[in-house]
């Protein structure tokens, strides 16, 4: 009887329990009602585990990047115009000029980079190591493409690749402090050299190949105004700025920190590995290949031994056989005649074995295929002018060069050009030149010329002097105020003057200077004379 007492009242208070939760049911749902004076929370806000009772992550809210200064963002526009475009016509060629092309990509990103630091950074010096630290990636990726270059002259594109490999050097506007737009236009003039050949070569087949030429150039023009608008004076730093490796740190880590979070669960791609570890310099070298099956390398162990034989003194010679004298080739020539070995290659003569101790192989010319083409300059220093490295008539047809009577004029590695000397000069000189030509009006002193074969040369007023020296092959037109011009060769074939005849002045005869010379001794004394040749 009492257990079913106990029941009752236990049902009892089940009931009053459930109507006090019905009535508390309509409260719950309204997001605006409270609970005993405090606010309940609404449905979305329930917590859920690893969630903040704030409704926001577990973890801290990550701020938005600071947004990027006027002068990076334009040079993000240049980057994302014509260099673009460049790359995309550059994989229309394909090959190797795509490939640079995407080095050239790589390159700008990195001076992108680079002038990140400089808006967070103070200026370091010039001369510490910290500057070439922060140019360290710009400098790599601008010789990676030069390296594409180099890797492959003799591909059929090699001029395409030497047109950017000559025009990335742009980059380095930065490391001028005064006028950075010096820079840029050099190296425009450096690119047009090869440029122009592209162009030449390509006008009359493949128009692709000239619009390719013409979208490098108009990255020269978009970076020149670029640098007028941001950097004329030059390049500048932030004063207030944070030290340059650690701005460094900043800009390399700031892509990780910027890109948006993945799910906590889900497939996405793992990070990227690290980069491969910098070579080592410090290390020793790697010991040189063997010979003949004999390797040259020894070890500590071998060169201690080594040193023991020597500390002995004059017991070192005492296994040592004497040679008979039969045997020894310095008494008997006819060992050194009967020699199973022969020399190889150009060897040295008598007088120089006798002050190098021995015959050895003289240094071969390096050929000009492996030669490093050089742009062509004309330049006025003083009162020098320099004419280099032209092969062919610029684009506007021959060189002129405007002239005063206190100029010298000095033309050098030169290959089938045209000068056009205006005005009275004092002299000239020409060396090491292939098939030149040279109009002058007049000079003060002498024209020399060295080593400058199928040379052409006319005369239009007074010239005293003509140097010829190493000329193989040589026209020489003079006019009537230059008859009693002086003409001195020396190791000379070919070489003819030309000049007028009579009162007309375009009747002109043609005469061979002598190149045979026939000499006698008479009376103790040295006679020379010209060799004629009849009939």
């Amino acid at each position: 009887m009492a257990n079913m007492n106990n029941l009752t009242t236990l049902i009892k208070r089940l009931e009053a329990a459930t109507s006090r939760l019905e009535d508390m049911v309509p409260t719950i749902s309204d997001p605006s009602a409270t609970l005993n004076g405090v606010a309940s929370l609404p449905e979305s806000g329930l917590t859920a585990p690893g969630a903040d009772i704030r409704g926001g992550p577990a973890s801290s809210p990550k701020l938005a990047p600071a947004p990027l200064p006027p002068a990076i963002d334009d040079f993000d526009a240049l980057i994302n115009g014509d260099v673009k475009t460049f790359v995309n016509m550059s994989e229309e060629i394909g090959g190797l000029v795509a490939e640079q092309s995407a080095a050239v990509l790589r390159a700008f990103a990195a001076e992108r980079k680079f002038l990140i630091v400089t808006t967070k950074a103070k200026k370091p010096d010039i001369q510490a190591p910290v500057y070439m630290e922060v140019l360290k990636e710009l400098h790599t990726t601008m010789g990676v493409v030069s390296d594409i270059r180099e890797a492959n002259r003799t591909s059929p594109l090699f001029q395409h690749l030497s047109v950017v490999s000559e025009g990335i050097s742009v980059l380095f506007w930065v490391a001028n402090e005064t006028k950075p737009v010096d820079t840029i236009t050099e190296m425009l003039s450096s690119a047009q050299y090869w440029g122009n050949r592209v162009v030449q070569a390509y006008k009359e087949k493949d128009q692709t190949h000239v619009q390719w030429v013409q979208t490098f150039y108009r990255i020269f023009k978009s970076l020149t105004a670029y640098v007028k608008q941001h950097y004329a004076s030059g390049l500048t730093w932030n004063p207030e700025g944070i030290d340059p490796l650690q701005a460094i740190e900043e800009v390399n880590s700031a892509p990780q920190q910027q890109q948006p979070s993945g799910p906590a669960s889900g497939g996405g791609p793992p990070p990227p590995p690290p980069p491969p570890p910098l070579p080592k310099f410090d290390n020793p070298p790697p010991a040189p290949p063997a010979r003949n099956g004999v390797s040259t390398s020894r070890s500590t162990a071998d060169m201690g031994a080594v040193f023991d034989e020597i500390s002995q003194g004059e017991a070192v010679t005492s296994k040592l056989r004497k040679v008979d004298p039969s045997s020894q080739t310095h008494k008997n020539p006819a060992l050194r005649a009967s020699s199973s070995v022969p020399p190889s290659g150009p060897v040295r003569s008598d007088s120089q074995n006798s002050r190098s101790g021995g015959r050895s192989p003289l240094p071969g010319r390096k050929p000009d295929s492996m030669r490093t083409k050089k742009p062509p300059k004309q330049e006025l220093e003083g009162n020098k002018w320099l004419i280099e490295n032209y092969d062919g008539n610029p684009p506007e047809g021959m060189l002129e060069i405007q002239a005063s009577i206190s100029h010298s004029i000095l033309i050098s590695r030169c290959s089938k050009l045209t000068i056009r000397v205006v005005g009275k000069a004092n002299a000239i000189s020409l060396d090491n030149c292939t098939q030149c030509s040279l109009v002058i009006d007049s000079l003060v002193s002498a024209v020399d010329v060295i080593r400058s074969p199928r040379f052409e040369m006319q005369v239009l007023g007074a010239l005293p002097t003509i140097m010829l020296d190493g000329v193989d092959g040589a026209q020489i037109y003079l006019g009537r105020g230059s008859l009693g011009t002086e003409v001195f060769t020396s190791k000379c074939s070919g070489v003819n003057i030309n000049f007028p005849e009579g009162e007309e002045d375009d009747e002109y005869v043609e005469r061979a200077l002598p190149e045979q010379i026939k000499s006698v001794i008479m009376d103790g004394v040295v006679v020379s004379e010209i060799v004629e040749h009849a009939g």
